[in-house]
């Protein structure tokens, strides 16, 4: 099991089939999808399908979501970290994005900026990238505050599944010139 990364409250690490519970748990909450314009999922066999999805991400691109972890109790949390994403989405492709997603219980705490921030470094000092996306709901006002948090600056707004979509991006200098 790699661990890509550790903060005061957190373990960033690779997601595992041992973590199907949690996943299942995560996203089988409607509200966790409420600005997702996903359906929940409603087996823990598609919780094992999506943990597969990620961990052929660590394989093909060099990089997936990664496994949150709480030090306190080692109970897994959720996910955040980059992903490569090969399909188009508001006229960009082979683009790295940074995200998050919660357990409900966890929301609210400062975790989604806490692993945001790991996943910055990783992506601009390991990766050697030179700009990050972020993308989230119009309406989803606490993940855009994260966003902001993490230095990314609002490009536009698109439509995405329909729904307004934010479009945000950080640059490798952005990021080395935050204190």
């Amino acid at each position: 099991m790699e661990i890509f990364a550790e903060t005061e409250r957190l373990i960033l690490r690779e997601i595992l089939s041992s973590d199907d519970k949690g996943m299942f748990e995560l996203d089988s909450d409607a509200e966790v999808h409420k600005y997702l314009g996903n359906k929940p999922v409603e087996t823990i066999v598609q919780s094992r399908e999506m943990i597969e999805f990620i961990r052929r991400q660590y394989i093909e691109n060099g990089i997936g979501r990664w496994a949150v972890i709480e030090k306190a109790s080692n109970d897994f949390m959720g996910w955040a970290g980059l992903k490569l994403n090969k399909e188009p989405r508001n006229d960009h492709i082979d683009y790295y994005d940074v995200g998050y997603r919660f357990i409900k219980r966890y929301w609210g705490k400062g975790y989604a900026t806490e692993s945001a921030k790991p996943s910055l470094k990783y992506g601009f000092e390991k990766l050697k990238l030179n700009e990050i996306y972020g993308t989230a709901d119009a309406q989803n006002i606490a993940s855009k505050k994260v966003l902001e948090k993490l230095g990314l600056k609002y490009i536009e707004t698109f439509e995405y599944y329909s729904r307004p979509t934010v479009w945000m991006k950080i640059t490798k200098e952005e990021w080395s010139n935050i204190p």
